[in-house]
């Protein structure tokens, strides 16, 4: 029987590694049609409006590009796929207004393992609590922001609250480690994909946990069913553990 389900119209945003990975997918994918790929050098044809609609953008460029996305977005509605990291506050803010129209899911790591490691974080963390944490995170030597979305993801796992101090790195006399502090420490080299562990320390004892990236696929893997789950949906802003878990 013939599949007449339309495919998704998709807009690739981004035109580094990421992009190109997720463009292949996307093109590879019966469910989507490709109708364009943008980077942050076409920010004037967004603008100009010579950026044809899509039923779903997804994107995985500059955070410097996202006004210009979400201008792109205010006059043609789509669903957002969101990968774009070192989002500060007034990015993640445009990521909720756009959320009032469409449906959105914005998250700094698409593999499903780290998904099920932020949810595992926060039941540890939890039973653990008085231990010390550390977290570290470890990435090839092309990534711009330290420490990553994902380093971010778990310490909000952690302390969800906001009431550790957070300490970035340590040097000289440092002193006695105070209570409630969390280490966070960013490692650069080669061409690692992305390693992120969680120390809990307590007495006479440590648990640790690890997830290792092999490469970036599993991120476009996460992003494809994301942006599958999404299409469609109502207007909000959606997490990718709600999602695909």
């Amino acid at each position: 029987m013939t599949n007449t389900t339309a495919a998704i119209r998709t807009l690739v945003c981004g035109d580094g590694r990421m992009g190109a990975l997720v463009r292949a997918a996307v093109e590879a994918d019966e469910a989507f049609e490709c109708v364009g790929q943008v980077g942050i050098d076409d920010v004037d044809a967004l603008d100009a409006g010579e950026v044809p609609a899509a039923d779903l953008v997804i994107d995985f460029t500059h955070r410097d590009m996202l006004p210009h996305l979400a201008a792109y977005l205010e006059q043609n509605p789509a669903a957002l796929v969101s990968g774009t990291t070192g989002l500060e506050a007034e990015g993640l803010q445009t990521l909720d207004a756009l959320a009032k129209r469409m449906p959105v899911v914005h998250s700094s790591n698409y593999s499903l393992g780290v998904a099920v490691l932020n949810r595992i974080t926060s039941e540890v963390a939890r039973a653990l609590d008085g231990f010390d944490v550390e977290i570290v995170e470890t990435h090839h030597n092309q990534k711009v922001d330290a420490p990553s979305g994902t380093a971010k993801l778990l310490l909000a796992a952690v302390d969800p609250e906001g009431i550790y101090s957070v300490k970035s790195g340590r040097d000289g006399m440092v002193g006695k480690r105070p209570e409630r502090e969390i280490g966070m420490h960013a490692l650069r080299g080669g061409t690692v994909a992305g390693t992120h562990e969680v120390h809990f320390f307590g007495p006479d004892e440590e648990v640790c946990l690890t997830h290792r990236a092999s490469s970036r696929q599993i991120f476009v893997a996460g992003a494809i069913a994301a942006a599958k789950k999404l299409a469609g949906r109502e207007p909000g802003l959606y997490t990718f553990d709600e999602l695909v878990l």
